[in-house]
């Protein structure tokens, strides 16, 4: 890759701390994030897959970019709020800044009908798409944004836009978030900018029994006849987290192949 083809180094000297980035979408989002100039910590609840994670976006790298020392991971449970305080405190005393939060951890333990649902596991649910994303931003906010202002990128779904049936708690966790990402925009301007991106099915384990079935399938009803990549995602996040993007807000921003537009 030559200097000229390199990605704009629009982020750089800027921090972002993205959530459940050891794969799929979060890593794709570190990835996207890192090759425009921003230091990047990474976590996830699982030190091992991390760890690879990291090395992954170190040697996935462009040679003419040193990404060693840009890149941090910090292993914890997003529901944990020694976790969020711990990779806050670690982002800002590694890297002296915390400009750039995306909110990506997700969980989905709970499937069908509401009215077979486990309550438990709904709760969970709530607890870790939106309470810990909450929890994020406030750590975020105390650490560095107050002070300084940043983004926060909250990572929704359109199952928070439009109901699914299969995934309705999930769904109703994702609006939830969407609802979430309109205050904290109102309470946070102008200094810190919240937006959400709401993806349809993306082709990650996470989302795998949305597609195992046949992905050509599963994507036939979308306009653009595939399902999302990460990049796809990773691309957007880019954005509106750059200075391009300084007039967007309380904004939920659909990535879904033209999924919601089909009614």
């Amino acid at each position: 890759m030559t200097t000229a083809s390199l990605p704009p180094q629009d982020l750089a000297g800027r921090t972002a701390l993205i959530t459940g980035a050891s794969r799929g979408i979060g890593l794709g989002i570190a990835a996207e994030l890192l090759s425009r100039g921003a230091n990047v910590t990474i976590t996830a609840r699982k030190a091992d897959q991390l760890e690879v994670a990291g090395k992954q976006l170190v040697e996935g790298g462009s040679p003419a970019v040193d990404l060693g020392p840009r890149v941090l991971t910090v292993a914890g449970n997003a529901g944990s709020a020694d976790s969020r305080a711990e990779a806050v405190a670690r982002t800002v005393e590694t890297f002296g800044s915390l400009d750039i939060l995306v909110n990506n951890t997700g969980i989905n333990p709970v499937f069908g009908a509401l009215m077979d649902a486990d309550l438990d596991g709904v709760r969970k649910i709530f607890d870790v798409n939106v309470v810990a994303a909450l929890g994020f931003v406030q750590e975020a906010y105390k650490a560095w944004m107050g002070e300084h202002g940043g983004n926060v990128v909250n990572i929704a779904s359109v199952a928070g836009i439009r109901s699914s049936g299969v995934i309705s708690a999930y769904g109703a966790s994702k609006a939830a978030l969407i609802r979430l990402t309109e205050e904290l925009a109102w309470q946070l301007g102008p200094s810190i900018r919240v937006n959400a991106v709401a993806p349809a099915v993306v082709k990650t384990k996470f989302a795998e029994a949305l597609y195992a079935a046949g992905e050509e399938e599963a994507a036939s009803g979308y306009p653009m006849k595939r399902l999302g990549e990460p990049e796809d995602v990773a691309k957007l996040v880019g954005f509106l987290v750059s200075d391009a993007a300084s007039w967007i807000t309380g904004d939920t921003i659909r990535v879904d192949g033209g999924s919601l537009a089909t009614g």
